[in-house]
């Protein structure tokens, strides 16, 4: 459910606010524009003084992906490399390139054409394999923004609040304001630590899943233009490519097989798959 992160951070907010109000808290002493400014404007400034601006233009749209972001569908990927091992299978690996404008992924895609072109095996795992990690490489520099974040913000929480008790320091004159001013000193680091553990950390930790989640997709995808290059068994392709799926999902898709052998062959339809674009773009 690609709402699982907004909801997450929308649902800790709110039980710490009924929390906080069950003790007693008034809500709206937690509205301080000092401890916001300290807190999220200095966490601001801080990554984007160790981060190129590039990155920092980029955290929006770092946001909406971890929020709406989908994990790539690995059925929808093996049907169609099933689909393909059985073509070339029937037709020979030429036939493949007819097939090109069909795969919307590019991941896919290359690998196929790579077939087509008869590329040596080891040359295509090579050229791939490091595809991969560069793809594994970007995405943990893009989250890496947020990591740093989730760092900075308790520290800017705790300099907030120490210049908020200076100040209380300094007006120990009148003994009725020191409540409520070491309070309002105290929401700084509420909001340092709130921030880092709501925020930043889960959002750092959902681009991570993202990033796996591709990961595992291209390694089978991989591993089955390699299969196909090589001629293997279509069935046997297939058997091996669930191993990378939940056994739920692969116990699934076995019995739908299973009941489709009964029944007439498959029409022959389109090979666009669903497109397993990447969890956090370069």
């Amino acid at each position: 459910m690609k709402a699982t992160t907004a909801i997450g951070i929308a649902l800790a907010c709110g039980l710490i606010a009924i929390g906080a109000r069950m003790e007693g808290t008034q809500l709206a002493a937690l509205i301080n524009i000092p401890a916001t400014l300290f807190v999220f404007g200095g966490t601001f400034g801080a990554v984007m003084a160790g981060t190129s601006f590039e990155r920092v233009k980029a955290i929006p749209r770092l946001y909406q992906i971890a929020i709406k972001g989908e994990e790539p569908d690995p059925m929808a990927r093996i049907d169609l490399m099933t689909r393909l091992a059985e073509t070339a299978r029937r037709e020979g690996l030429l036939a493949l390139e007819a097939e090109l404008d069909q795969v919307d992924d590019r991941f896919t895609r290359k690998g196929i054409q790579m077939v087509v072109d008869g590329t040596d095996p080891d040359v295509m795992r090579d050229v791939l394999e490091i595809e991969i990690e560069a793809l594994e490489q970007r995405h943990a520099d893009a989250r890496r923004v947020f990591e740093k974040a989730a760092g900075f913000a308790p520290t800017m929480g705790i300099l907030g609040t120490v210049l908020g008790l200076v100040n209380v320091l300094q007006n120990l004159d009148d003994p009725g304001s020191l409540g409520p001013a070491i309070s309002s000193a105290f929401i700084a680091t509420l909001f340092g630590v709130g921030s880092a553990n709501v925020v930043f950390f889960p959002v750092a930790n959902r681009l991570k899943e993202l990033t796996e989640a591709e990961v595992r997709l291209r390694t089978m995808t991989l591993d089955a233009v390699l299969a196909v290059l090589e001629g293997e068994n279509p069935r046997v392709l297939r058997e091996k490519l669930l191993s990378f799926v939940p056994p739920e999902l692969a116990a699934a898709s076995s019995g739908g097989q299973a009941r489709a052998a009964g029944r007439a062959p498959a029409e022959q339809g389109s090979l666009a798959a669903e497109p397993a674009a990447e969890a956090v773009a370069a």
